[in-house]
């Protein structure tokens, strides 16, 4: 893996991370992302999106939301043909460096429950399942915030 970069996204990379979602991440059950939305989380927190980049092709990501509080985990996405090599976690392990460094002591990864792949490979990382914990969640009305 001596070509594998990894690296924060850029706006310049927008787009084709939202193609590699499309061929690499689990889909079901969310809002369909947007150009709109990585960009605002990237111009929000430059470092959250974490890109594995092998000669300029995204073959992972991770982003690793940090609020100054608690650490999140969200769409961990390794290539079909490169899953299975450590990529997610080389990418697992950068956004643990970053958590730490800013003091945090506890991350949390959002895994769908049907996403039994996923259920092995967070096992894998030292992440176990909180079963006294569920996730409430509401779709917001973008459009109702503004003025």
């Amino acid at each position: 893996m001596s070509s594998l970069l990894l690296r924060p996204a850029t706006l310049g990379d927008v787009h084709s991370v939202l193609e590699f979602w499309l061929a690499a991440a689990e889909n079901d059950s969310r809002p369909v992302d947007s150009a709109a939305a990585v960009a605002a989380l990237i111009r929000r927190d430059p470092l959250a999106l974490l890109l594995a980049d092998e000669r300029g092709r995204i073959i992972g990501s991770l982003i690793a939301g940090w609020d100054g509080w608690r650490c999140h985990l969200y769409r961990l996405a390794v290539a079909p043909d490169r899953r299975s090599q450590g990529v997610g976690r080389l990418l697992l392990e950068a956004a643990e460096s970053r958590f730490t460094a800013a003091g945090a002591i506890r991350a949390d990864a959002m895994v769908l429950d049907s996403n039994e792949d996923a259920h092995a490979a967070w096992t894998a990382l030292g992440y176990a399942r909180q079963p006294e914990w569920s996730r409430w969640v509401k779709t917001l009305d973008p459009d109702s915030g503004k003025r």
